[in-house]
């Protein structure tokens, strides 16, 4: 037993060796703010949607929709066992869900950012194999020389803010010993724009072009491109944006540069928005030190009060049950 907490120890000191406060005590410093792991991602939205609702209940407020809140598992590793799953279950059909808030991002300015849709999440492991042999020996059509020639093309992307990153090398058992195969790992964001059959096929031509033998396999690969409505004309943009803009907010669309629940919500053909509203702060989420300041966390409480009864008052559309 003291050897397991021995192991369980040294993750959290090297989370300790980069933080100024303990990342899991939420110490506020004398400019009020909060240092806490997840204090961005998703704690504060997650307090801030709970003591919003508490508020309305408080004061007595009836709502024309019903406002179900979800906390759902696995959205760090995929969602594949959390809300994609979730939403193919007759126990959220029978919600008839509407409209859908889910998390954003902070904006280090004065503006508020608004998600409308999110790049396409593809992780996928490309397979390189090669001849094997002693490590002393000039060896030819090695698999560590497939592998290179792959990385070599990472540097090829389909539009300016596709992202392609090499995240994981695999392969080799000792010193002395070409491996008979090498596994190279990539972490792929793709727009909504980019038409995701070609981008496969890309990546077809690129495995072909690094040697013989070189195969891909999926880990994550998300093909639904549906993005919600943001125009003055939709109900639901509508009442979130004169909302916030009665609130003086100003707001900033854009397409998410990562990956949320929303893209299984969207999916099923429910428009959603991500919106975290954390203005005048630095996007620090999963990074060290991560914070919010006080009076943001608390506005963001008044926020919620004021747009979940105008999401909830939006009255039923011609394509709703």
């Amino acid at each position: 037993m003291d050897r397991i907490a021995e192991e369980l120890e040294l993750p959290m000191k090297k989370i300790e060796e980069h933080w100024k406060y303990d990342a899991f005590a939420a110490v506020k410093d004398p400019e009020g703010n909060i240092y806490a792991r997840g204090s961005q991602d998703m704690k504060c939205v997650t307090v801030q949607y709970i003591q919003a609702i508490r508020r309305l209940k408080a004061e007595g407020r009836k709502l024309m929709r019903t406002v179900h809140l979800m906390f759902v598992p696995d959205e760090e590793v995929g969602g594949h066992k959390g809300m994609e799953t979730f939403v193919t279950h007759p126990e959220f059909q029978k919600l008839n869900i509407g409209f859908a808030l889910d998390e954003g991002l902070a904006n280090p300015a004065e503006a508020f950012t608004v998600f409308y849709g999110e790049r396409n999440p593809w992780w996928i492991t490309i397979h390189c194999p090669g001849s094997p042999g002693h490590g002393s020996r000039f060896v030819e059509n090695t698999a560590a020389e497939k592998l290179v020639s792959f990385h070599i093309l990472e540097c090829f992307t389909l539009g300016d803010v596709t992202t392609v990153n090499m995240t994981m090398v695999k392969g080799g058992v000792a010193y002395n010993v070409i491996p008979a195969e090498m596994d190279v790992s990539f972490d792929l964001r793709i727009p909504p724009t980019v038409n995701l059959q070609e981008f496969e096929k890309q990546i077809k031509q690129w495995c072909k072009e690094a040697g013989e033998g070189i195969t891909y396999e999926f880990a994550q690969k998300h093909m639904n491109q549906n993005v919600t409505s943001t125009e003055d004309s939709d109900p639901w943009w509508n009442a979130f944006s004169t909302t916030c803009k009665a609130m003086n907010m100003t707001l900033e669309k854009e397409i998410f540069p990562a990956a949320t629940d929303s893209r299984f919500i969207r999916a099923v053909g429910i428009p959603a928005i991500g919106f975290s509203p954390m203005n005048r702060t630095p996007i620090l989420l999963h990074d060290h030190n991560e914070y919010l300041n006080e009076q943001v966390f608390l506005k963001g409480i008044d926020v919620y009060e004021r747009l979940i009864p105008a999401l909830a008052s939006v009255p039923t559309l011609p394509d709703e049950a």
